[in-house]
């Protein structure tokens, strides 16, 4: 009599029991794979985490080409020379000091008075630029111990009083050559300073100062009204 298989070696799976042992299995392999899926994908975003920032060169930045005041435009360097100050650098340091005290309101009177929107323009950049100029020569007089004056000269007073009085195309006309015969002359001025100082502070204000002066002599000339006469008077000047 044969042995019954049935008996010898478990009960035979059913259909439906193969059914549904790959339907678990099915279901462990999918478990399995959408583990590795979430573990590589939180492995993509620790990576990126631990990746190291881009180092910004030494002295560079968006402002390395020349912003006002950044270390890359003339701060004074570690070590450098602020002891040393010339009756030349203080007579540098008086003179851009007056100069804002007269300019920015004869700029502020270019607002209300000119008829030239030019001369406006002029105006407003002798605004901006000698209040820039006006916080560094404070600062730069009081760490060289520097009286600097807190008035205009008596000239530069009287100047303003004349462009207060002026209306129309009399003020654009006024304004656009004392203005222009008075940069001309200090524009000159800062080279002189700039080649003889061994100041750094001094150095550097005289970058700026020649950088906005040069400034204010190109939006003056753009007026068209600078007669030829002023720039004879300012040749006589610089030339003297």
């Amino acid at each position: 009599m044969r042995p019954n298989r049935r008996a010898a070696n478990g009960p035979v799976p059913t259909r439906l029991g193969l059914v549904t042992i790959a339907a678990v299995i099915l279901i462990a392999v999918a478990a399995m794979l959408v583990a590795l899926q979430g573990g590589s994908g939180r492995a993509e975003v620790t990576g990126a985490s631990d990746t190291e920032p881009v180092p910004v060169p030494a002295g560079g930045g968006p402002h390395a080409d020349g912003g006002t005041h950044s270390d890359a435009d003339g701060a004074v360097p570690e070590g450098g020379d602020i002891g040393t100050v010339t009756e030349v650098d203080r007579e540098f340091l008086v003179a851009v000091r007056q100069a804002g005290l007269w300019e920015i309101p004869a700029g502020r009177l270019a607002q209300t008075n000119a008829s030239s929107e030019a001369v406006k323009r002029a105006g407003l950049h002798l605004m901006d630029g000698h209040a820039e100029l006006d916080q560094l020569v404070r600062e730069d007089a009081q760490l060289l111990g520097v009286e600097i004056p807190n008035e205009a000269t008596a000239e530069q007073r009287r100047w303003v009083e004349q462009l207060r009085e002026a209306e129309g195309a009399e003020f654009d006309k006024l304004f656009a050559n004392v203005l222009r015969a008075s940069h001309g002359k200090i524009f000159a001025t800062i080279g002189k300073v700039r080649g003889a100082t061994q100041n750094d502070l001094i150095r550097r204000h005289a970058r700026q100062a020649n950088q906005t002066v040069l400034d204010h002599l190109e939006v003056l000339e753009d007026t068209g009204l600078v007669d030829a006469a002023t720039f004879e008077e300012v040749e006589r000047a610089v030339s003297g």
